[in-house]
């Protein structure tokens, strides 16, 4: 009986793997095909399925761009790269996207390598190498009260454990800041949230925005490559 209900398992799973592999492939035939708005259907279908594969989410951002949908090209190579930030391919189509809206993926002054090398590890990497870092410096500091050797290696391991709870704090902060984009052609920033106050300016497709609060069917937002801060309607925006 336990054999059966364990075949019937396997079963299943061959079933589901089998399932999703000729959409997925029938999905890129049709993207071949220029049949971007079919694609996109199968796509966000099999997303259902699979909602953290960073690679749907990178073919269904193929088929908003091809589609001239640009601000939600560049929503959906976000969520993407938040899931697979060392992706060449998802790296190089962010990029070029944002750049075509007037945005850059590297910020200013920040060089292409560092800004390769801050997301070269994922959040949940750097807690691993966190931990492992902890409980060398612990056998390392015993050592060193024992035997009063190895306080040169003790103090260079310290400072490393330092410097990659720095950049795992970051990287946290990083990804639970509240992401949003402008989806619509065009959307206006106001002083506050209703029609009623004064816009302070229009912003295009694919900007990216950082979500501050909400208020009925408005955000406040700061658009951080413009130096603006204001508050845009709620379905002018695709949050990431």
């Amino acid at each position: 009986m336990k054999r059966i209900f364990l075949m019937g398992i396997l079963l299943l799973s061959l079933i589901r793997v089998s399932s999703a592999q000729p959409a997925l492939s029938q999905g890129e035939s049709l993207y071949r095909q220029g049949k971007f708005s079919q694609a996109l259907s199968l796509y966000e279908q099999e997303l259902k399925n699979h909602p953290n594969d960073p690679f749907l989410y990178y073919n269904i951002g193929n088929c908003y761009f091809k589609m001239g949908s640009k601000g939600l090209a560049v929503a959906n190579y976000y969520r993407a790269f938040k899931r697979a930030p060392r992706d060449l391919d998802i790296r190089h189509n962010l990029s070029l996207t944002r750049a075509a809206c007037g945005e850059r993926l590297v910020p200013s002054g920040v060089p292409e390598s560092i800004h390769r090398l801050y997301f070269a590890l994922s959040v949940t990497e750097l807690t691993g190498l966190l931990f492992v870092l902890f409980w060398i410096c612990c056998l390392l500091g015993c050592f060193w009260v024992l035997k009063r050797k190895g306080f040169p290696v003790l103090i260079t391991l310290l400072g490393l454990w330092i410097c990659v709870a720095g950049w795992w704090y970051t990287r946290i902060q990083w990804e639970n800041q509240t992401l949003a984009v402008i989806a619509s052609p065009v959307a206006e920033i106001r002083s506050g949230p209703g029609t009623n106050f004064p816009a302070s300016a229009s912003i295009t497709q694919g900007h990216l925005l950082t979500i501050q609060d909400s208020k009925d069917t408005w955000y406040e937002v700061i658009v951080k490559s413009q130096g603006l801060k204001g508050w845009v309607e709620k379905n002018a925006v695709e949050k990431i």
